[in-house]
């Protein structure tokens, strides 16, 4: 078995189906004061902006919006999102739509195997809203293709909230795997061919339900998810992370947090030895020699103004000691 498939198999909690409500918008660092809601209000405004602009572009290509039951749609055959169990913005927008209603559509397509179902393009989070508030949710039916529905699904998210890095890799493993070829993967998260060559390398590096259980961190760049898979190799990393996904730390703090705990768990150094340092003491009670062990040494340190010369002594006698002390552990067992 290897290393990631051993990481793989301990993790406790059951890997969250591809289909859950995904995150319309990332998670926007909390700041204290009124700059941090002036932020949020501005960052709102500029994408409430943006889908009304895509809903009159949909509307003026005679596309309409139609009321449908939750129950008839399906999640979309690639999943782009990982859920995330702490995720207060998805409160909001459930408090939003329950008393403003639902502003802005979600797109779906028909289902291509079952009659009278559709599949989701985006906006998973409003159509969970509508689940939990048990309200028709109102939507575009447009016929796509399955690559021009994955195109529209990566460019939907690209354009309202960026997909953290992980959750592009992922997405883009996901694409992979499912066989579309790497021009459509390129078109759908808008990237090139060296990005995703990289996106592709760390998502297969990192065991999906690691990743899953920590979330989007959606504050960890590229280079710390690298390090990361890289770090998946250490001998004592399997340990490490197996005593934070135990951890209560872990599983009440937010997705940003989570991918901290876990980095600092597999990369940070590991802990020195604690050094031992003990006296030796002449007949007289002069404290003349300090005998200290660390990291695999150990060093006699002679005090000369209380034992003049006494060093220098004990150097001579190493080779006698020697001797001694091989014929006492039996034929020099260290001496190789």
């Amino acid at each position: 078995m290897s290393r990631k498939d051993a990481i793989d198999s301990l993790f406790l909690k059951k890997q969250p189906a591809t289909d859950r409500a995904a995150i319309d918008k990332s998670a926007v660092r909390v700041r204290a004061g009124a700059i941090s809601a002036m932020g949020s209000s501005l960052q709102e405004m500029a994408e409430g902006a943006k889908a009304a602009a895509r809903l009159q572009d949909q509307l003026a290509a005679g596309e309409a919006v139609v009321s449908l039951d939750p129950s008839t749609i399906d999640g979309s055959p690639i999943a782009d999102r990982l859920p995330a169990d702490v995720d207060p913005k998805f409160e909001q927008l459930e408090a939003s739509i329950s008393q403003d209603g639902q502003q802005v559509p979600i797109l779906v397509r028909p289902h291509p195997e079952t009659a009278g179902r559709y599949q989701i393009v985006y906006g998973r989070r409003r159509l969970r809203a509508a689940v939990n508030l048990r309200r028709e949710v109102s939507a575009i039916v447009r016929n796509l293709t399955d690559r021009e529905l994955v195109v529209a699904q990566g460019r939907e998210n690209l354009d309202r909230a960026d997909l953290s890095f992980i959750e592009k890799a992922l997405f883009a493993l996901r694409l992979e795997d499912a066989g579309f070829d790497r021009s459509t993967i390129i078109a759908a998260l808008s990237t090139d061919k060296a990005d995703l060559s990289r996106y592709i390398t760390v998502a297969r590096g990192i065991p999906l339900t690691l990743a899953a259980q920590i979330g989007p961190a959606s504050r960890a760049g590229r280079s710390r998810w690298v390090a990361l898979a890289e770090g998946l190799g250490k001998p004592q990393a399997t340990d490490a992370i197996k005593a934070v996904l135990e951890s209560e730390q872990f599983k009440h703090s937010d997705s940003d947090t989570r991918f901290t705990l876990i980095f600092n768990a597999v990369l940070r150094p590991p802990a020195k030895a604690p050094k031992k340092v003990r006296a030796w003491s002449t007949p007289k009670g002069k404290k003349a020699a300090m005998i200290r062990q660390e990291s695999g040494r150990t060093a006699l340190i002679f005090d000369e103004r209380l034992v003049p010369t006494f060093g220098e002594y004990v150097a001579d006698q190493l080779d006698r000691l020697y001797a001694q002390f091989s014929e006492t552990t039996g034929g020099g067992k260290l001496d190789k």
